[in-house]
């Protein structure tokens, strides 16, 4: 999916001017990086908060548009009104297609309901993490990484060494580099199962009367 958003350099800056643009249906915000000067911007609101209400806009390259200058760009940060859906400001990365980047992806899990440890066993899918830390070109950033648990056993788990990650997309490893991250774990259902029904069963049935 691609994104596109439209920003003006701006002129007037502080606390003042920040506030006339939020009044005029505006956000102010600033796109850095890449080894050039920090530009502080203005954005219309709607479409950025439109942006923001998609998944994909924050883990995708943006294409923000400076004055007719084209910027990729990562969202960085943004704050929010406190509670009306406002968007306040903007913090926008350029990134070197030319170079890798970090970035968080979410994660979507598939097959979680015909998994072995959920359909035949009862068991419940416990997800451990819900993104991943990737490095990749810009250009073979993906939107999210599928998670399949059409295998999962109860008492099982799924480690980041094996999910299939795209082509030219690593895994970034924290701690120890031997240290292999639980994804998702299948967790045994909490009592019922033939040998909870089994005692059920011997404490329902009446006693052998003595002889």
């Amino acid at each position: 999916m691609q994104f596109v958003l439209n920003a003006q350099k701006r002129v007037a800056q502080g606390s003042g001017a920040s506030r006339r643009l939020r009044r005029a249906g505006k956000v102010p915000g600033v796109i850095y990086g890449a080894g050039k000067e920090a530009v502080v911007i203005e954005l219309e609101h709607n479409p950025l908060y439109l942006g923001l209400r998609k998944e994909a806009f924050h883990s995708s390259v943006l294409t923000v548009d400076v004055d007719g200058v084209k910027e990729m760009a990562l969202l960085r940060d943004f704050q929010m009104h406190a509670y009306k859906p406002i968007v306040l400001h903007v913090d926008f990365q350029r990134v070197d297609m030319a170079k890798k980047l970090h970035q968080k992806v979410p994660l979507h899990f598939v097959n979680q309901e015909i998994a072995p440890g959920v359909k035949l066993e009862g068991g419940q899918i416990a997800h451990i993490m819900t993104e991943l830390e990737i490095s990749c070109l810009p250009a073979d950033l993906p939107e999210f990484i599928e998670v399949d648990l059409k295998d999962l056993k109860t008492g099982a788990s799924l480690h980041v060494s094996q999910l299939p990650l795209p082509k030219g997309v690593t895994a970034v490893a924290h701690g120890h580099s031997h240290d292999d991250q639980t994804v998702a774990t299948c967790i045994a259902k909490r009592g019922g199962g033939a040998e909870e029904e089994a005692a059920a069963g011997e404490e329902a049935a009446p006693a052998t009367p003595a002889a």
